[in-house]
């Protein structure tokens, strides 16, 4: 199946999204409801919800949400990973079908070797013990960690979101597509072809300024460990779900039907095991 693997849900009466602002065209509610239609209409039979919120509270909602409605086949959720009790929450997670992983926003710590504290490295071990695949949100500062932090917690499947950031609006790497590579090695290592349309200049992006990064994304990782997702509804910052679909098609030019077709749903398909949830 299809599966759009990175969206976000939002219900702005029941939580407080901080990192958006009052004027902003996020805050309003963006539901299931909302993202249905968009995906019927481009033949996605799926979606994996993301958290977008530090709270269980967030991601308890996703997990009811996900229950009620049959498109969402995973959620991806928060715990705090240097929780002594995190054992018990992930507990009360993996009782839902749906629950297929975490993700923490790395990128925002103010330690930049976060990812490598002792009691971080911890909790990423329960999960590694527990199957249970890990969301990295980081930015070109952390990407480089990602080698150390396998070595550290080897059987932790990780998924770098967003490519993890390229610089597309200043048209350079500074160091990414080398560190892209060196994580790329790592066959427990996935990305998320996603959030590329919000790093180039929101106003001004073409499809032919995503194709370098694309490009040498599929040349480290190959189709098998490469997820199309849409980072709906903030891609709506600068475009539509569609154009940032037609945007990964035009940008990664002619392929193989089956190699399209790896990056539109397999990968995350086998990634998340999706295949029990969506059925």
């Amino acid at each position: 199946m299809r599966v759009d693997a990175h969206v976000q849900f939002r219900d702005v009466s029941r939580f407080r999204y901080p990192c958006v602002s009052d004027d902003s065209p996020l805050r309003r509610n963006y539901l299931p409801e909302h993202l249905a239609p968009i995906l019927r209409r481009n033949r996605f039979e799926g979606a994996v919800a993301v958290a977008a919120l530090t709270t269980p509270d967030e991601t308890r909602w996703l997990l009811e949400l996900a229950g009620r409605h049959d498109f969402v086949a995973g959620v991806v959720g928060w715990a705090d990973l240097a929780c002594p009790r995190l054992g018990h929450v992930l507990d009360e997670y993996q009782c839902h079908p749906k629950f297929k992983g975490l993700r923490h926003p790395v990128e925002g710590e103010p330690d930049g070797n976060w990812l490598l504290r002792e009691d971080v490295i911890r909790g990423l071990g329960e999960l590694a013990r527990r199957g249970i695949p890990f969301g990295l949100a980081i930015g070109p500062a952390q990407l480089k960690l990602v080698p150390r932090l396998a070595e550290r917690v080897p059987e932790l499947h990780m998924a770098i979101e967003h490519l993890g950031k390229p610089p597309i609006a200043h048209g350079g790497s500074d160091g990414w597509a080398s560190d892209l590579e060196a994580a790329a090695r790592l066959p427990q290592v996935f990305c998320t072809l996603s959030g590329l349309i919000t790093e180039a200049d929101w106003s001004g992006w073409n499809p032919g300024q995503l194709r370098p990064y694309i490009a040498h994304a599929l040349g480290v990782f190959g189709p098998e460990r490469l997820m199309f997702g849409s980072d709906w509804p903030r891609c709506t910052l600068a475009g539509t779900w569609k154009e940032v679909l037609a945007a990964f098609t035009q940008a990664a030019g002619p392929l193989p039907m089956p190699t399209r077709e790896q990056i539109l749903g397999g990968a995350s398909t086998r990634f998340y095991g999706l295949a029990a949830a969506a059925s």
